[in-house]
């Protein structure tokens, strides 16, 4: 070796900038989410099955699909239809993530997390996209009311 202390030192460097690294990555991690991203939870005074058939109800009325989950797992995963852009080949879709539970008191623990997808270029990098959580969106009220709209309304015929 020629140059061992440069060798070294290189090592030294990159041993050293390992640990900068993780703390950055853990400031990244608790960072990602803010108070005004952070999945928004409600209380429902209904049996858990009953809050998951209607929070089903008040996504489907909202357009969204189902994709997963189910009321044993207390959870649900639902998508809204693509948007696509005239001007641009980009396309835009909502994820909404439920997870349910027991409330402390009775009743159900309904928590809410909506999240935008972003495929910038569905032409030529379709399947790229980027997936971040929605800020300040009214989306939140609008689905947990429908929850309480459908718990309230008659059952259909």
């Amino acid at each position: 070796m020629k140059h061992p202390i440069l060798v070294l030192a290189v090592l030294g460097f990159s041993l050293g900038g390992c640990e900068s690294a993780s703390d950055l990555a853990d400031t990244v991690r608790t960072k990602v989410l803010s108070p005004r991203e952070e999945p928004r939870t409600r209380e429902f005074a209904a049996p858990m099955r009953a809050t998951y058939d209607a929070a089903l109800r008040a996504a489907k009325d909202l357009d969204y699909v189902f994709v997963t989950g189910g009321p044993a797992e207390g959870r649900l995963k639902l998508l809204s239809p693509i948007e696509t852009s005239g001007a641009t080949p980009s396309s835009r879709q909502l994820a909404l993530n439920l997870r349910l539970e027991p409330a402390v008191d009775g009743g159900t623990q309904v928590t809410a997390s909506f999240t935008e997808i972003l495929e910038p270029d569905s032409n030529t990098k379709a399947g790229i996209a980027t997936e971040t959580p929605l800020r300040d969106t009214p989306l939140y009220e609008v689905f947990f009311r429908g929850i309480q709209q459908q718990l309230t309304a008659p059952p259909k015929q």
